[in-house]
């Protein structure tokens, strides 16, 4: 990985504006298929390195507690690129339910076909996998934040390293997407829990009146579990405050004793949630991926998995303009712009539809909800349509 001096002028095809797990994927990507890998460069702020693994449960200070559901896709897209972590949690079956409603729905790999349908990382360990397999892509890191401005048939990104032009620029990460905005009115509680009853390779999501709660399992022991809690603002506040043994025993209220008892292991930790969706091409020579396009409700895990497929399709898109880069992008970024419509659309339609549906406390409505899961359990093929949706999204 190249790095270059300080207030420095360079040129390069592409810039990457944001160095989060969806342009740092892109930027190993597309130096799979550059002339020059050195001539694409990776535009984004250093983050403190993560502890090693097994240094404990407990979150610290610059320590991400997120941990990332990937589907199978996205995992062998990662794996292509030489960026799987070490550590990962299998997913074979999801769990989905309503609380105190009729209905529920099995979601079973062998259904689909698949070893797996997908995994549980941590934040911080996909994050440094990609950053270590970045180190010998040949790819130029640059450290800073920038915005691209047009300038001609270029643009250019002003940083405090100096200033960089390139003839096209993808903006990754860093800058909220403009066009459909919904405020749910929910936070997400994420917390890690320790289970009586662990269920190998099972996941759960669960559907209550103030939002879904999905518990999954955690890379680091086979009997913790991440805990993914979406509740009122007002509510998830109270929760951060709360003393660990009544958190607990709302926790286990909610979720029910399908894993026994539940034991949290680490602080709460809150983030608020909204949905914010836009173009894919954001000029002539900027395109838009991952949150930088759609910051999506986290409902069926599917934000990264589909920032994800945006990179695969871009640098397929832009395979053969890179081996030309003379010449002009302009119809292999159309070309990408349209493969990604129907699935980007199609995942935000149903993350955005889920929690909203669920959380009516309309009887009727939750009445409803509680039926479709019956149907699907009841009927594979609509069941796998929808899961094939979620696990690999529409590729082509």
């Amino acid at each position: 990985m190249r790095k270059i001096g300080p207030m420095k002028p360079t040129d390069f095809d592409v810039v990457i504006l944001g160095a989060g797990p969806a342009g740092c994927a892109l930027a190993l990507a597309l130096a799979r298929k550059a002339l020059d890998p050195a001539r694409i460069a990776l535009l984004g702020p250093v983050r403190p390195a993560a502890p090693p693994p097994g240094t404990g449960m407990a979150a610290s200070a610059g320590v991400d507690p997120r941990c990332l559901a990937l589907n199978h896709g996205s995992r062998v897209f990662l794996e292509t690129l030489g960026a799987w972590p070490g550590q990962a949690a299998e997913i074979r079956q999801v769990h989905v339910s309503q609380r105190s409603r009729l209905g529920r729905v099995v979601i079973d790999h062998r259904d689909l076909g698949v070893p797996r349908l997908g995994n549980v990382v941590r934040y911080d360990d996909l994050l440094g996998t990609l950053h270590q397999a970045l180190e010998t892509s040949g790819v130029t890191r640059l450290t800073g934040r920038a915005l691209p401005h047009l300038s001609g048939h270029h643009v250019e990104c002003r940083y405090d390293g100096g200033v960089v032009s390139a003839r096209l620029a993808v903006q990754s990460d860093g800058a909220r997407p403009s066009g459909v905005e919904r405020q749910y009115g929910q936070n997400a509680v994420l917390t890690n829990v320790r289970a009586s009853r662990p269920q190998p390779g099972w996941a759960y999501e669960r559907f209550t009146r103030n939002g879904p709660l999905a518990a999954l399992p955690h890379p680091q022991a086979s009997d913790i579990y991440s805990v993914v809690w979406c509740c009122s603002p007002e509510q998830s506040e109270t929760l951060r405050g709360l003393p660990r043994e009544e958190f607990d025993r709302r926790l286990q209220e909610q979720f029910g004793d399908r894993l026994g008892a539940l034991q949290s292991v680490t602080k709460v930790s809150v983030f608020p949630l909204a949905l914010y969706a836009g173009p894919s091409r954001i000029n002539l020579r900027c395109i838009a991926i991952g949150n930088a396009a759609q910051t999506l409700h986290p409902v069926a895990g599917q934000g990264l998995n589909l920032g994800l497929r945006d990179v695969a399709q871009l640098a397929q898109a832009l395979s053969p303009w890179l081996l030309r880069p003379d010449s002009d992008p302009d119809p292999h970024c159309t070309e990408f712009t349209g493969r990604r419509r129907f699935d980007r659309w199609l995942t935000i339609a149903i993350t955005d539809l889920l929690p909203r549906v669920f959380s009516t406390r309309i009887p009727l409505l939750e009445h409803a909800g509680g039926a479709a899961l019956l149907a699907m359990d009841l009927l594979p093929p609509l069941r796998n349509q929808l899961a094939r949706q979620l696990l690999e999204g529409m590729r082509s």
